[in-house]
């Protein structure tokens, strides 16, 4: 594991150091000062209700852990 620092702005990571690699890498990026994420979404736990999820629930016929597996693998 390598870490190098860099700066963020407008969108684009500019490394701060050079990294030299013959093959694809995964990395991770870390923000070191709070930003705010557009894509992250947050269930509002006040607002869950397990009855009113039972009873939209009711008719349906099909595995909800399938339908919600699908859903995700559909999202890749």
């Amino acid at each position: 594991m390598l870490a190098v620092r860099g700066i963020f702005e407008n969108g684009e990571i500019k490394l701060l150091t050079s990294v030299e690699s013959e093959k694809k890498v995964d990395v991770i990026i870390t923000f070191l000062d709070e930003v705010n994420s557009i894509s992250e979404k947050k269930v509002d736990l006040s607002k869950f209700s397990f009855k009113k999820s039972r009873a939209l629930l009711k008719n349906y016929k099909g595995s909800l852990s399938d339908a919600v597996i699908e859903e995700r693998r559909s999202a890749l």
